[in-house]
């Protein structure tokens, strides 16, 4: 399976709950992850919410994006939280 983004809803700061395909779920917080020219904008809040599911995964008008994997894999090392799911999709 092909692993991508199923929904994503906007917290606030740059926080983010998403659902993956494979049944996996929680928020993610990006701040620390918005390195390089490319996400430089995304620095800014107002512009950060801005954000589409486009391609299997979140992305933004000036071409920014993360690698689903890249997403999944972040969002497990920071939610230890019991509303971090799996479930069978």
């Amino acid at each position: 399976m092909i692993l991508h983004v199923e929904e994503a809803k906007y917290l606030g700061g740059h926080r983010v709950w998403l659902r993956f395909n494979d049944g996996f779920s929680g928020e993610i917080n990006l701040s620390d992850e918005l390195d390089g020219p490319i996400f430089e904008p995304l620095k800014n809040e107002d512009y950060f919410r801005q954000f589409v599911v486009r391609y299997n995964t979140l992305s933004w008008q000036n071409g920014a994006d993360f690698a689903p994997e890249f997403l999944r894999d972040t969002l497990a090392q920071q939610n230890l939280e019991p509303d971090a799911k799996r479930r069978a999709g």
